[in-house]
């Protein structure tokens, strides 16, 4: 298959300059756009045309492709130039204004260069085609650390999701017998969750809420390094409060102990997002891939399933909508709320 999409590529590549007559960089690099996103898509990969960065030297720079894992993590970058360009020179400038080393193509339609780890591990001619294809497969293999560590996180939190699960539900129980302010704070809960949530929810669907609760909170905190989510949510409150009448700091620290790893292993990768928009589908990879693992359909049920970007746009854009067309005010405005039954008021 990679031949042939090389040969794709080679073939793409002729027609444009014979069509165009050109050899700048904005007309010819279209082709080998088209092959890593081609190479990109077969590997479950996203590829990002000219995304915006912050680079470590805390200069704007926008490489011409970005290619993200699923996790929202960049797996490496594109760089084109002209073809009348000396490559190197070229090189030395994006490297001198901050473009990240760890995982690059640099390339003018002649000659691709690979840098990997701030060292030339490859260069090619873009004719040979054995050659680009190896030069293609050492860049599409490459493993950031973060990346590798958090694979080996998930799977161990996978191993020790059941234990930490059985002692969480112990003392859970072991709460509900002998905490009497732990059991008030919970039927609390339950009646405000029935009035805000589902009408049918049951005691042991809030034990499931205090669980997930647990063992998601310290997951805002590590990707947006904050808890501003757990300030201002009402069930999140609630739930935190319900936590604190029964699982104090050095107790849920043993409890967890297990899942350290994966909260680090999750912290180094959010650390490479730069963007607020990116970091929620990041969050969103995370809840989708591994949180609903120990209970799918509860998650589901519960509301726990973290609410799609798009989805939460509509909803605020449609409530906005709706509040100016009956009340002539927007959301944003002093001394509008949502009520429970989530319509806005004055």
């Amino acid at each position: 298959m990679s031949q042939i999409l090389i040969n794709a590529y080679l073939s793409e590549l002729d027609r444009i300059k014979r069509v165009s007559g050109s050899l700048s960089e904005q007309v010819i690099s279209e082709a080998f756009k088209d092959l890593l996103k081609a190479w990109s898509r077969q590997q479950g990969l996203v590829f990002l045309a000219q995304q915006g960065l912050t680079s470590n030297q805390k200069t704007s720079i926008r490489p011409d492709g970005t290619i993200l894992h699923d996790l929202r993590v960049p797996l490496g970058y594109w760089e084109a130039k002209d073809t009348s360009d000396d490559l190197d020179t070229e090189i030395d400038k994006k490297f001198r204004k901050g473009y990240p080393q760890d995982n690059i193509i640099f390339e003018n339609s002649e000659t691709a260069v690979l840098i990997q780890n701030r060292v030339e591990v490859m260069r090619c001619s873009m004719t040979d085609t054995r050659e680009l294809e190896r030069l293609l497969t050492l860049f599409f293999g490459y493993e950031r650390p973060e990346i590798a560590e958090f694979r080996r996180a998930v799977a161990q939190f996978q191993t020790d999701l059941p234990a930490i699960l059985d002692a969480l539900r112990d003392r859970i129980d072991t709460a509900y017998q002998t905490n009497a302010t732990f059991k008030a704070t919970a039927d609390t809960f339950l009646a405000h969750a029935k009035e805000t949530i589902n009408p049918t929810l049951t005691e042991a669907d809030v034990r499931e809420m205090l669980i997930q609760h647990i063992l998601t909170e310290d997951i805002f905190t590590q990707v947006f390094n904050d808890g501003q989510y757990h300030r201002e949510n009402n069930i999140a409150k609630e739930l935190s409060r319900l936590e604190d009448a029964f699982l104090n700091g050095a107790v849920k620290r043993e409890t967890l102990k297990a899942m350290q790893p994966y909260y680090a292993a999750i912290r180094a990768n959010a650390a490479q997002i730069r963007s607020h928009a990116e970091k929620q589908t990041f969050l969103k990879a995370i809840y989708e891939g591994f949180y609903k693992v120990y209970n799918p359909k509860a998650a589901d049920r519960l509301g726990v399933v973290y609410t799609p970007n798009e989805i939460v746009r509509f909803m605020i854009e449609g409530a906005d909508w709706l509040c100016h067309k009956h009340f002539g005010r927007n959301l944003i405005d002093h001394g509008v709320e949502m009520n429970r039954a989530g319509f806005a008021g004055g």
